[in-house]
């Protein structure tokens, strides 16, 4: 790539990225430190000294490391035993692994709350009482819950770090006496803590953030639920400003931990291992006692599946204090498809998220060349800007972007003009702002697609090209593109399925009905008297299966280096 073009490339991503990451990143920190222009650490300080925001962030902390170690006790001695071990059916029970993913804990809540609350299936199969299963004030729920539906992300990276260990390493310790735990201490563990700490940033800032599903978990007490129902006073109230700075600033101080503890050992482990390893098959009965851990886990992370499924099927009233439903029927099906809300809101879903991923496809590989393909000293510089936007939780990003809506509806300019008031304004209309937040949100999965694509294809291939006469413009489109376009495709898929799916960015930013994207509609839905829940769970079986397909298809595309789109 040419340095001119680069350098083009280069200086555009710092517009975008200034205009649609940074400069909502320092509103919402503006916010927070600057009120009626004059600085002051009265609010922040008082986000500590208010108890309600003190036990607001005091809980959300609590969730996000609750999640995040539950997740880790799940997902490494999983990713230990595929990595060691070629057992029965690893194949299947490897992908079925995965399968929690395809539903967000948001949407999970709706089955989980069936199965295990007070009057739901586990205490009718037990014949108990109003049993509490998931906890009081639903710590332990939302925790379950998240647990059990971002464990793959810390089973990916685990499992992609254990890969690519030495297994010199540990044949040098078994040959001084060092076997067992104390060789994966001593030796495995130290040299997996990259995967382990990335996996486990991204479990923790998405936990230590998640909107959705202490809403519907109505975990209340804590800081997400708190901005969000202090949307109304955006504009009068800095407290709110002050308590997202403070989530902010614990999420970006992790990300940078995580870096200056383990960048350049991440970076390190990017190679492949020097000493081939080759699992131990095991077969028979020792061979299912390998696999049962997988089946357990498997078995206790589709409740929440099971749990949404035959709650979208069962008709109102047909489930309760039984261990299944009394009678089956599609009429929620129906009635979710007939419903207004449902068909305007997966319309709506569909126009953001394809033009969120359109804007990814050409802005992700514009960027995945720069990095891979140039020799500009920046260009690590601009690799570690597109990952950010994985470090800043969507809450921060949706707030920042409600900021800056109200800051430019009162424009006096942008007032008097309705098409400019109409654009900028969320409460007229929020397509900008959810493209854009969904785009930011996104553009990762997307650079990181390309990249690995880019990387598997030689440069010679471009460089025969060019001495054939053709231009590099010609030579990407005709050589290089059609040679990554599997990696595009999966990129492309997981920025489009999350997009539809997205939580925070959707609840925060879409106040009116008419503009409602999937996510908010379910919200909407669940808290209907009567039919609302189970109308919600038809709607949540379709975004299930939809993000089933696209994540297996995913998977088959890029293999292990699904894993990479996960880290930052």
């Amino acid at each position: 790539m040419r340095n001119t073009s680069a350098w083009i490339v280069f200086g555009f991503a710092l517009f975008v990225f200034g205009a649609l990451f940074l400069w909502p990143l320092f509103s919402v920190v503006q916010g927070g430190f600057f009120v009626d222009g004059q600085f002051t650490l009265r609010y922040i300080a008082g986000v500590f000294r208010n108890p309600i925001y003190a036990e607001g962030l005091f809980n959300s902390l609590r969730l996000g490391l609750g999640t995040t170690s539950l997740a880790l006790l799940i997902a490494l001695p999983l990713a230990w035993l595929a990595n060691k071990y070629d057992f029965p059916a690893k194949g299947i029970l490897g992908g079925l692994v995965l399968v929690p993913m395809i539903l967000p804990p948001f949407v999970g809540a709706i089955g989980f709350q069936q199965i295990l609350g007070q009057y739901g299936a586990l205490n009718a199969a037990l014949n108990l009482g109003p049993v509490d299963w998931l906890g009081r004030g639903r710590y332990w729920g939302v925790v379950s819950l998240q647990a059990l539906a971002l464990y793959p992300i810390m089973y990916l990276n685990v499992l992609a770090a254990l890969a690519n260990v030495d297994h010199a390493m540990n044949e040098a310790a078994e040959n001084l006496g060092c076997s067992g735990f104390r060789k994966f201490r001593r030796i495995t563990l130290p040299l997996i803590m990259p995967g382990v700490f990335a996996g486990g940033t991204i479990v923790f800032i998405w936990s230590f953030t998640e909107l959705g599903t202490p809403l519907i978990m109505n975990y209340t007490r804590c800081a997400s639920v708190q901005v969000y129902d202090a949307l109304l006073e955006i504009g009068s109230n800095p407290f709110p400003f002050a308590l997202v700075v403070v989530m902010l600033a614990t999420s970006v101080t992790l990300y940078a931990i995580s870096k200056a503890l383990f960048g350049r050992q991440a970076h390190a482990m990017t190679s492949k291992a020097a000493t081939t390893f080759t699992a131990t098959r095991v077969r028979g009965a020792r061979g299912w006692l390998v696999a049962l851990p997988f089946i357990l886990v498997i078995s206790v992370a589709l409740l929440p599946h099971f749990g949404v499924i035959l709650t979208s099927l069962s008709p109102p009233g047909a489930w309760y204090r039984t261990v299944l439903p009394e009678t089956l029927s599609g009429v929620n099906y129906a009635e979710a498809l007939g419903h207004n809300m449902t068909l305007l809101s997966i319309r709506n879903s569909l126009f953001y998220s394809v033009l969120a991923v359109t804007f990814n496809a050409m802005f992700g590989v514009a960027i995945a060349f720069v990095v891979v393909r140039s020799n500009l000293r920046v260009r690590g510089f601009l690799d570690a800007l597109a990952m950010l936007p994985l470090a800043v939780p969507g809450l921060v990003m949706a707030f920042g972007y409600l900021s800056i809506s109200s800051f430019l509806s009162n424009v006096e300019a942008i007032k008097e003009s309705p098409f400019w008031l109409n654009l900028f304004d969320v409460r007229n209309n929020p397509t900008l702002f959810l493209v854009v937040a969904y785009s930011m949100r996104r553009l990762p999965y997307m650079v990181r697609s390309a990249v690995a694509g880019l990387q598997q294809t030689s440069v010679s291939l471009e460089e025969a090209a060019a001495n054939m006469g053709a231009p590099p413009l010609v030579s990407i489109r005709r050589v290089t593109l059609p040679l990554i376009t599997a990696n595009l495709i999966a990129g492309a898929l997981l920025a489009f399925a999350f997009s539809m799916l997205e939580v925070s960015d959707s609840l925060m930013l879409a106040q009116r009905q008419d503009f409602y994207p999937i996510t908010k509609t379910i919200y909407e839905l669940f808290q209907l008297i009567g039919t609302g829940k189970y109308v919600a769970a038809a709607l949540g079986v379709w975004a299930m299966v939809f993000l089933a397909v696209t994540i297996v298809g995913s998977s088959l595309i890029l293999g292990r280096k699904l894993g990479a789109l996960f880290r930052i």
